[in-house]
């Protein structure tokens, strides 16, 4: 991902279209894309400011997290539901539909996890256990 201009690239373009070049010719003069410039200048303009945008971050997890209250207390409820049965309880109730990934990655925000306890694991192979006493091998 690229960085936002330096404040003193951003101050000298804003300062050569203040003094009447126009934005593609500052853009040239110092090597940025002209959409930047006017960009540039439209957030000047409107704003005020020099400074950049915030970039990256999260921008739509506020829309499940709206419901967080009620998600956990389903899990609360019943511990071992599903991610699907979750999605489909918040399209019933809410006509909100979310993909069972947005609901994984929320879960994982909240340290909510589900571990299997040793009544839930599978049975180990046959054969790699200890023998019982009764089927001794008789000599022969």
């Amino acid at each position: 991902m690229t960085r936002p201009l330096s404040h003193d690239l951003r101050s000298r373009l804003v300062a050569a279209v203040a003094a009447g070049m126009s934005c593609r010719a500052a853009a040239e003069r110092f090597g940025v894309a002209a959409s930047t410039a006017v960009k540039l200048m439209q957030r000047w303009r409107d704003a005020g400011t020099l400074a950049p945008h915030p970039q990256g971050g999260d921008r739509r997890s506020g829309r499940i997290e709206a419901h967080a209250g009620e998600i956990l207390a389903l899990i609360a409820g019943q511990v071992d539901i599903t991610l699907t049965e979750i999605a489909d309880h918040l399209e019933r109730e809410h006509g909100e539909r979310f993909a069972p990934s947005t609901i994984w990655r929320f879960l994982d925000r909240h340290d909510q996890t589900f571990k299997k306890n040793r009544a839930r694991q599978r049975a180990g192979a046959g054969g790699r256990g200890e023998r019982k006493a009764g089927l001794a091998h008789r000599a022969a």
